[in-house]
């Protein structure tokens, strides 16, 4: 076995575990994150449906209610991400996918959480092009990863002979 090889395997299972160290730290963070995020969400609801005299149609509560419900979200979709693709190569098709999914949800969450008041038309504009551009390379990445109607898609065992 040539040496090189040798001292470059050490290195990649150096790497390995230092990803593996990673991912632990970001797992740890994330739920610490949405914890927290889903805490403060379940309060508010209870306070709107039991602890509020005012209004609970109010644009800026419900507003505030789903931009709280968007976080929630985006910060699984980030622990799935971290859950699904690491043992993929980083520019799998899974691993793009997960990050134009977060991508879309945040934008998603900007639509919701803005106030249809003070947003001029040129954010709108930027916003919309986002939403679109991401769900198109979404659809397209989606669309490319499956096979087409009326196939099947066969299962190999790792071994089989992929050549006859």
């Amino acid at each position: 076995m040539d040496p090189f090889n040798r001292s470059l395997g050490g290195i990649y299972k150096l790497f390995d575990g230092f990803e593996i160290f990673v991912n632990l730290v970001l797992t740890f963070l994330i739920i610490v994150i949405t914890s927290a995020s889903l805490y403060h969400l379940v309060i508010e609801v209870f306070v709107l449906l039991f602890g509020r005299a005012e209004n609970t149609t109010s644009i800026d509560l419900i507003q505030g209610i789903f931009g709280m419900f968007f976080t929630v979200l985006i910060a699984m979709e980030f622990k799935h991400s971290i859950i699904t693709t690491s043992d993929l190569h980083p520019a799998g098709p899974a691993r793009m996918r997960s990050v134009i999914l977060i991508g879309l949800l945040a934008t998603v969450r900007k639509f919701i959480v803005a106030d249809l008041q003070q947003v001029n038309a040129m954010d709108l504009f930027a916003l919309s092009g986002a939403v679109l551009s991401l769900g198109s390379v979404y659809y397209l990445i989606r669309r490319s990863d499956t096979p087409p109607q009326g196939t099947k898609r066969m299962l190999l065992p790792p071994d089989a002979d992929h050549a006859g």
